[in-house]
């Protein structure tokens, strides 16, 4: 597989984000899509109020025209286009009705719930189409097992629907979405190219570009949040890109950051409804540390370091590499 493609994708896709961010900025700023910020989080993360949201517009810009101009068009990428855009939608209009009609909540969790099932179902009637392989396969291992597409296609609905929501809730802190989920692409790119899917490979290179460039107006102190635009757009990418790579377990261990933040939610409000207790001082977990007494930075760059031993853990596992 070219190399050279995939670093291309990935300057043309950064240099589309740091073009685009400073033409879309501005114009957040007089539509007044400012950030809400809750009161029952970290105090320092009052002065964010008001910074320009939705910028996860810049992200799915620049990874669309990026993927349109580099991938070959087969199955997989109809798969990578659907799970990305369409998941990209539902955050868009999610934020969308957020910030205009003032509505704290965006869209219900039913509706939420129904355009990431619409979407999930869309991918899984590509993938039958396309004959593709319904084993499971543990990594680090020569083991699989397939129970056949009644059992696969829906774990990769709930596999869909968790994936985004992990990432999801990654994104509280300036930058720390942006670099984790960098880190993720990286590895996974090179699992697509192991995996020779040309497609998922490029996918996850323009994705690359289009975070790196997000991140330099998002690193700390942020000048744009990329909201759920962004962040469920990220989200639909990377289950797409281990659904098409046949490497949804290796998911747990390159994303582990997103499933430890999914998995604090989770036990917290498990937690409190069971016993009354909460086990962290606030979910998602990187509130946790910022509450302990870490600085934001602090957190950010630790979250960091973690993913980039989970990747270099994954792809050691993943054999061939």
């Amino acid at each position: 597989m070219d190399y050279q493609l995939l670093l291309l994708t990935i300057g043309v896709s950064f240099i589309l984000a740091v073009i685009a961010a400073p033409l879309l900025i501005p114009l957040l700023r007089r539509m007044k899509f400012g950030q809400q910020v809750r009161d029952d989080g970290p105090q320092s993360h009052l002065k964010k109020a008001g910074t320009p949201t939705m910028g996860g517009v810049v992200i799915i810009l620049a990874f669309t025209l990026s993927f349109l101009k580099f991938s070959v068009i087969n199955t997989d990428f109809y798969v990578l286009l659907v799970a990305t855009l369409g998941f990209g939608l539902i955050g868009f209009l999610d934020d969308y009705i957020k910030i205009v009609f003032k509505r704290s909540l965006g869209l219900t969790a039913r509706q939420k719930l129904f355009g990431q099932l619409l979407f999930s179902a869309i991918m899984c009637i590509l993938l039958i189409q396309n004959g593709h392989d319904t084993a499971i396969h543990v990594p680090g291992t020569s083991w699989s097992f397939d129970w056949g597409g009644w059992f696969y296609y829906p774990f990769v609905v709930i596999m869909m629907l968790a994936i985004s929501n992990a990432v999801n809730f990654t994104d509280g802190l300036d930058g720390l979405l942006s670099g984790v989920s960098a880190i993720a692409f990286a590895a996974f790119a090179l699992v697509a190219m192991q995996a020779t899917s040309l497609s998922a490979a490029v996918c996850a290179a323009a994705m690359i570009g289009a975070v790196l460039g997000f991140l330099v107006f998002n690193a700390h102190p942020a000048k744009v949040f990329m909201g759920d635009t962004g962040s469920l757009g990220i989200g639909g990418a990377i289950g797409a890109i281990a659904i098409v790579t046949k490497s949804e377990l290796l998911f747990i261990i390159i994303g582990g950051v997103f499933v430890v933040e999914m998995l604090s939610v989770v036990l917290q409000v498990a937690s409190f409804k069971t016993r009354g207790k909460r086990i962290f001082k606030m979910s998602p977990i990187h509130h946790h540390f910022e509450l302990s007494g870490w600085s934001e930075w602090r957190v950010v760059m630790t979250f960091w370091a973690v993913g980039i031993i989970l990747a270099g853990i994954g792809l050691y596992l993943n054999k061939g590499l």
